[in-house]
């Protein structure tokens, strides 16, 4: 015998399932990096704290190959002690560093970010997060400073703020706003923290 069942309620069930399949498909929340006193803490539990500079890492194409590859590369880094990536947003230098070039920058001059770059960013602290590793990325680099290759003060805090809201769901991602310099350092901390109040944000004078 048919059942009639009423069109709500029909409605009510299809989007239950949806719900369900979304939450099914969506990724896990990423791992939070904070601080306790003199601790970090990943997720509320003590993380030992061991970083390299990898100044280039966005812009390494072996690095970058795919995420397999990627990944290869971060649990190798882990069997040596490693656990926190610290990346560069500006390989841009003149100095002929090995990759850098004058777009190997999350920013374009006017301060909005340049799709490709922002990509990898999020790639690499994405597959960071998988392997429980966390990133530290600088955001501005003296030695392009030093050359004159900066962003006018409008378009810096434009490049922190879109930065900002791009990271907001990589939690294993901590901020340094500059390598060895201190230019507008309290007025960039204010925009990140405007936009994302529980961001890690430090810097290196």
């Amino acid at each position: 015998m048919a059942h009639n069942v009423p069109i709500a309620m029909l409605k009510r069930r299809i989007l239950w399932l949806a719900a369900c399949l979304l939450a099914a498909l969506a990724p896990a929340a990423a791992a939070e990096i904070t601080v306790s006193g003199t601790r970090f803490l990943l997720d509320g539990k003590p993380f030992p704290y061991a970083g390299i500079s990898f100044f280039n890492a966005i812009y390494n194409p072996a690095f970058n190959r795919s995420s397999a590859e990627r990944t290869g590369w971060l649990q190798k880094f882990k069997r040596y002690g490693i656990n926190v990536l610290r990346v560069w947003s500006q390989w841009d230098n003149r100095r002929g560093f090995v990759d850098s070039c004058a777009d190997c920058s999350l920013y374009l001059p006017d301060g909005s970010l340049r799709p490709e770059r922002l990509a990898t960013l999020q790639a690499i602290a994405a597959d960071a997060d998988r392997e429980g590793m966390a990133v530290e990325m600088v955001l501005f680099s003296r030695e392009s400073w030093n050359e004159g290759v900066r962003l006018s003060p409008e378009a810096s805090t434009r490049a922190v703020a879109a930065l900002a809201r791009a990271m907001l769901p990589h939690r294993n991602v901590t901020f340094q706003v500059w390598n060895e310099h201190d230019e507008r350092v309290l007025e960039h901390a204010r925009t990140i923290r405007a936009v994302d109040p529980k961001r890690l944000v430090t810097n290196s004078p």
